[in-house]
């Protein structure tokens, strides 16, 4: 059954449409750390890049970073990376950098957050010099 979404004595009316912002995953290898970015939404759309990233930020052997500040949306998919950083991290604590109310309150609810180290604040940045050296 078809419903008529002409209003009465009125032109139709078009469907409403939601904003998509597609997300995406980017490692960067820095001197210190893998630091990897996801931005917009982080659903099963991209499960594949998101196995790829992973893979490839685990065997840069570096500390792991999760730069999660411009992410819209998160799903399992998305959890699922998180869980599979942390656990594969050889010992090394995961770092997730300033995530949003969406994700910290999914992290939160499936314990994953106790896999990570979460952080509302961007870390120094990598490869900066540590402060004064002794003479």
């Amino acid at each position: 059954m078809t419903r008529d979404t002409t209003p009465t004595g009125g032109a139709p009316r078009l469907p409403e449409v939601r904003s998509v912002d597609p997300g995406s995953v980017h490692v960067l290898y820095e001197p210190r750390a893998t630091r990897v970015v996801l931005t917009g939404e982080i659903d099963a759309e991209l499960g594949p890049d998101l196995l790829e990233a992973a893979e490839d930020a685990l065997t840069s052997g570096r500390p792991l970073q999760v730069d999660a500040h411009h992410v819209t949306f998160m799903d399992s998919t998305g959890l699922a990376f998180l869980a599979r950083l942390a656990s594969r991290s050889r010992g090394r604590r995961v770092t997730l950098i300033r995530p949003p109310a969406v994700v910290k309150f999914l992290i939160e609810t499936t314990n994953i957050v106790q896999l990570l180290d979460v952080v509302d604040e961007e870390p120094a940045l990598v490869g900066e010099d540590d402060g004064p050296q002794p003479a």
